[in-house]
This record gives C-alpha cells, sequence and structure tokens, in this order.
C-alpha cells in the first residue's frame, strides 16, 4: 500500500498512474490523516472498434450532411433560444 500526499497530486500524477496500472492502492493523506484511497478500476477490459464496421454503421443512419453555415445557424438559433435575444 502506497501513501500520497494531496499536495504531491500534481508532482506525482506519473507515479500514482504506475501504481494504479500495477493494481495496487494508493491512500490520500491531507494533515496527516488519511482522507481517502484510489484504488484501480477492475473493469480493466478495453474494446477495439472495428473502423469500417462503424462507418458502415454510421451510413445505415443516414444522418443529414450540414455545411458549416447550417451548423452555425442552428447553433446560434439553440443560442438564442436558451439566453434570449441579447447574446448576438
Amino acid at each position: 500500500m502506497e501513501y500520497i500526499a494531496i499536495t504531491e497530486l500534481r508532482t506525482k500524477a506519473k507515479a500514482l498512474a504506475q501504481a494504479l496500472e500495477r493494481g495496487s492502492e494508493v491512500k490520500l493523506i491531507r494533515r496527516s490523516k488519511v482522507i481517502g484511497r484510489v484504488i484501480p478500476d477492475k473493469n480493466e477490459i478495453l474494446k477495439t472498434i472495428d473502423a469500417k464496421r462503424l462507418e458502415a454503421k454510421i451510413q445505415k443512419l443516414d444522418l443529414p450532411r450540414l455545411t458549416l453555415k447550417e451548423i452555425d445557424r442552428r447553433y446560434r438559433a439553440v443560442m438564442k433560444k436558451k439566453h434570449g435575444q441579447g447574446l448576438y
């Protein structure tokens, strides 16, 4: 079991990440008291994505093609609705 102080989080972030990758638990210390613990995530399995299958699924959705002008028009309409006329 390892310990890391709150003030050391910035400088020892790499060591913290390495400890979590090894599967060890790290206790968090503030003012000489243990205030919590950082534990590694149990779900280590990362799925790989087949880009061609993903592209085929996106094509099946048949989403409309938007130009930058249309995207900007829609964005401004939503912002006007959300924040009022005075924004633009």
